[in-house]
């Protein structure tokens, strides 16, 4: 009974730091995976923590362990928020692309999100999961969130970090990675539609009996449905493109919160 009392604190500090993570992490977070499959899987990974790193650690059982609690719930938020930051910039070249092409008006309801989604944007959304998983993505996320107590372990100074604006200088960092990112895999379909706009400029003063706007919007949807059949083949390079600079930024994040293992 007193090892279990020791041993019980500790591993409610894992299982709040583990499930915090899977309810912001890509894949893992999505509404079509049920409440009951996070929650065993959160278990299942505090119980092999626990065994691995919380056997011999002792945390304090006064007032102050709801403040390790809500420690380790921002830890985990913010792992998984990082990864889902970078994953959204799908979403986000889906929309730069959806405005060009005219699909901006014709947004469709996400499964995964539980939100509106750009119709280009849920195309290249299905095939990153999909890419994810084949490259065992999601593997590389349990391994962030196992290996992140070498990283941070219990005793860590997360809120000294969030005082001395370190991870809010990261976060607007990685925001900013986020965009430019989006702006680099929508850039050869913006780029083409916007010199369609300039070519039906030029046919609307050289010929101004064509009705440009009855011609321009299904020439816009060809040639931005062309262009995207064109760009398939070259998705799994940007997409793990991504993907590395996703787990490099949660590298990153470990390492602004705290330090890496010798």
């Amino acid at each position: 009974m007193e090892t279990l009392l020791q041993s019980f604190p500790v591993a409610l500090l894992m299982f709040c730091r583990i499930a915090s993570f899977f309810v912001t992490a890509p894949v893992f977070s999505a509404r079509n995976v049920p409440n009951s499959i996070k929650i065993g899987l959160s278990a299942f990974v505090t119980f092999t923590v626990y065994m691995v790193y919380g056997i011999d650690q002792v945390v304090p059982t006064d007032l102050s362990y709801i403040l390790l609690v809500i420690r380790e719930i921002l830890i985990g938020l913010l792992l998984g928020f990082v990864a889902y930051l970078l994953m959204t910039a799908i979403q986000t070249a889906g929309t730069f692309i959806d405005l060009q092409i005219g699909f901006g008006m014709a947004n469709v309801y996400d499964p995964m999100t539980g939100a509106s989604a750009p119709l280009t944007g849920n195309f290249k959304y299905a095939f990153a999961v999909l890419l994810f998983l084949t490259m065992n993505g999601h593997h590389y996320l349990l391994d962030a969130i196992v290996y992140s107590y070498r990283w941070i372990p219990l005793s860590n100074v997360f809120f000294l970090r969030l005082a001395d604006g370190s991870i809010a200088e990261f976060l607007v960092h990685t925001l900013g990675q986020s965009f430019m990112l989006a702006f680099q895999m929508s850039a050869p379909i913006v780029v083409a539609l916007f010199l369609t706009d300039v070519g039906l400029g030029f046919l609307a003063k050289t010929a101004p009996q064509f009705n440009v706007f009855a011609v321009g919007m299904p020439l816009k949807v060809l040639v931005g449905l062309a262009i995207l059949l064109l760009l398939v083949p070259s998705f799994a390079f940007v997409f793990s493109q991504l993907f590395e600079v996703m787990f490099r930024s949660m590298e990153k994040l470990l390492g602004t919160i705290g330090q890496r293992p010798g």
